[in-house]
């Protein structure tokens, strides 16, 4: 296989939510790659320093501000995006947010929040790209899930519901607008550290546990995404659509705590 298979220079990913954590995990491994970045977030001041990051390794950059809430948002990020560059070829759907609460507690409003945001959000942002992909009959659209997409925690519930719905989302988009030349996959991290969930890392017990359930022993690092975002964005991904891809250091077999009779 060929190195060229994985080479993005020339092409343009519209990356949403990428002020902070694994949004810019991946704008970093995509611009690393070669590609020229669209960078959104709901407030545009904070995509000052990754932008200015992004443009110090020699990538044009395009920050636009976006409301996963806000359908009018949406399709405005959507035509400043298409009509500020000369094509687009990549989409990663990241932006998204949760709510860590018992599922007696949830809210109707905690339940719309992270819905809306993680799985209509995802459908409409996917929209707003597909017409510009269908007519360049080429596209590669990465939904990011989570391992929750196929696996289920307590505290969680609107969050799972929603991972869930961007796998099965994936799978109904793939077989929608793959004779278009379009591919569209998920790709699924398991526990990374990020601004959303800091606050479980600071718990030592917790993280010794979840350790323990990881057959890898650790959690993610921030460079165990760049091969698979890569991939996925490249064409040496040309044949897989509809995929889900777990980056999770195995959590996703249901690992156990090993016991020892000795």
């Amino acid at each position: 296989m060929s190195d060229m298979q994985f080479d993005l220079t020339g092409k343009t990913a519209v990356v949403t939510g990428a002020s902070r954590g694994l949004g810019q995990y991946f704008g970093r491994a995509l611009a690393k790659a070669g590609a020229d970045l669209i960078i959104t977030s709901r407030k545009l001041e904070d995509l000052t320093p990754f932008k200015q990051e992004v443009e110090a390794m020699g990538r044009k950059v395009l920050p636009l501000e976006l409301d996963l809430r806000d359908r009018k948002s949406i399709q405005e990020m959507g035509k400043a995006a298409i009509g500020g560059v000369e094509k687009i070829d990549i989409l990663v759907n990241n932006a998204g947010c949760n709510v860590r609460k018992p599922a007696v507690d949830i809210t109707w409003d905690d339940w719309n929040l992270v819905l809306d945001t993680n799985l209509r959000g995802t459908f409409f942002v996917a929209q707003a790209f597909a017409p510009h992909m269908i007519e360049r009959q080429y596209g590669r659209i990465i939904n990011i899930g989570s391992v929750t997409s196929v696996f289920g925690y307590a505290g969680l519930a609107p969050y799972c519901a929603s991972r869930g719905g961007v796998k099965q989302l994936t799978m109904s988009l793939a077989d929608d607008w793959g004779r278009h030349g379009i591919t569209v996959n998920c790709l699924a991290p398991g526990w990374f550290k990020t601004k959303q969930n800091a606050v479980l890392y600071e718990n030592e017990e917790w993280v010794e546990y979840l350790k323990d359930r990881i057959p890898l022993k650790r959690p993610g690092q921030p460079d165990d995404l760049n091969g698979a975002i890569v991939f996925l964005a490249s064409d040496a991904s040309a044949y897989i659509t509809g995929q889900t891809m777990l980056i999770d250091g195995g959590i996703s077999t249901g690992a156990t705590r090993a016991t020892t009779n000795k």
